[in-house]
């Protein structure tokens, strides 16, 4: 009640106008209502305010539509994008007679599983990381007809944009073949919008934030410090909102598409793990890498379910084009120390307290909430029946001969395939209802019809192959 009573003498104080309650969806859209300030008592913020479940997909029938939207009263922040003052809140839908999570709603499955840590293992926090990638383009477009369809795409810093006429001058300076990954200025020309993303997350919270150039042109990357599982993937949420806005301030546009430009590296979304107890490393040991036992059964665990976790880490069709065999990127699920062509590594850390499990499969198009659960609870499964991972991979997977390829467990090949490895491969999720079956079976029946949405359009590569046929 005093937290509730302290936040509305706060919208007073602040002069706020709107509040948002904000909310993700099954694929990890973010979504909003909007509330003028003036009706915003601590009542309303201790009961939350109704929606219309019906109208967010894969959520209710029409015929029992209503659904309460309950404010998390610490998770408050000021927009600092929107014209009129207003107060962001982050949002659980819960269910209208009982106040009891809703078992589709995304963050409240990942609440629960952190509230359950303790009782499924020795652990007492999970404590998270996050590396990750985007894309900005100067000029976007894209057509869909029925005789026409396709995508443009623009940038300055493009190995197509050397004979572009500018209004400016063609500034020349861009990245080399091979050459893009922590590029400086003048071949950078994203840096200020990195700066400014990064200012604006430190004003949010953000800590041991980081940012540079990706490894191809238009592609950037930022990182951010560690917290909860809850924390971080509301984190995530709030960096994707940062870093479209940014980008349309600088008139460009963001993506966190992991495939969007052809022959080129994506990008992904790194996550580093670890688990805690009364404030001592549970990762920490005197094994393989100087990890623990648990450490080992929980890396076990996430490789046993790969196949399944892919429906939540790689959730696109374009997340294959990334995980393509013979790409620079982790195809085979398999763990090694320091090595950035396995699946799971072991990043270096020179003293207990950083000892973490990094999975470099992921990518940023990923449901935060559904994604991170995820992969805990699939640790979590490896540490309760104890697996073994098998041996490390000390060695440059990339560069692997077929033969040697010849029977190692690959991460899939396309979404389809991954929604059925969920289908058959989901007891470490939904054993207690820490994501209910009900979300699983939801989430498949919305990514299916992404699917079928996108085998009955015709692409430009059928056209080169098949139209002289």
């Amino acid at each position: 009640m005093a937290e509730a009573e302290a936040l509305a003498a706060r919208i007073a104080d602040e002069d706020v106008r709107l509040v948002d309650l904000r909310f993700t969806d099954l694929v990890g859209r973010w979504r909003q209502t909007s509330l003028d300030a003036a009706r915003v008592d601590p009542a309303l913020l201790r009961r939350g305010v109704m929606i219309d479940g019906s109208l967010v997909p894969g959520w209710r029938d029409i015929a029992e539509s209503d659904l309460l939207l309950r404010p998390d009263l610490g998770s408050a922040f000021v927009d600092p994008f929107a014209a009129q003052p207003t107060l962001v809140l982050f949002a659980d839908a819960t269910e209208p007679g009982t106040g009891v999570g809703y078992e589709r709603d995304p963050r409240s499955g990942a609440v629960l599983a952190e509230q359950r840590l303790r009782d499924l293992t020795e652990a007492d926090a999970a404590v998270c990381s996050i590396d990750l990638g985007f894309f900005v383009f100067d000029d976007v477009r894209v057509e869909q007809g029925p005789l026409r369809a396709g995508f443009v795409l623009e940038s300055s810093e493009s190995r197509t944009a050397g004979s572009r006429a500018y209004a400016g001058g063609n500034p020349g300076h861009r990245p080399a073949f091979g050459g893009a990954h922590l590029a400086m200025a003048p071949t950078d020309h994203f840096g200020d919008i990195r700066g400014e993303i990064v200012t604006m997350l430190q004003g949010l919270g953000f800590a041991e934030l980081r940012h540079e150039h990706g490894p191809t042109p238009c592609q950037n990357r930022l990182a951010f410090g560690t917290g909860g599982l809850v924390e971080t993937a509301d984190r995530l949420q709030t960096l994707r909102y940062v870093v479209h806005q940014v980008a349309r301030s600088y008139a460009k546009s963001a993506t966190f598409m992991p495939k969007p430009l052809v022959d080129e590296p994506g990008a992904s979304l790194n996550v580093s793990l670890s688990l805690w107890r009364e404030g001592r490393p549970l990762f920490a040991g005197h094994g393989y890498a100087d990890l623990s036992p648990t450490a080992i059964h929980f890396i076990a665990g996430i490789l046993a379910h790969g196949r399944a976790l892919n429906a939540f880490t790689n959730p696109t069709t374009n997340s294959y084009k990334r995980l393509q065999t013979g790409t620079d990127e982790p195809s085979l699920l398999a763990f090694a120390a320091h090595n950035r062509s396995a699946a799971v590594r072991i990043p270096y850390a020179d003293e207990p307290v950083k000892k973490r499990v990094e999975v470099r499969f992921p990518d940023p198009t990923a449901n935060p909430y559904l994604a991170l659960t995820a992969l805990l609870l699939a640790g979590i499964d490896g540490i309760e029946r104890r697996l073994e991972p098998g041996d490390a991979m000390d060695r440059n997977l990339y560069d692997l001969r077929p033969d040697e390829l010849e029977g190692m467990p690959t991460l899939c090949r396309d979404l389809g395939t991954a929604l059925d490895a969920l289908g058959q491969d989901h007891a470490f999720l939904t054993r207690d209802e820490i994501v209910p079956r009900a979300l699983v079976e939801a989430y498949v029946d919305v990514k299916r019809r992404e699917i079928d949405f996108i085998a009955r359009r015709p692409t430009a590569t059928e056209f080169e192959l098949y139209y002289g046929l």
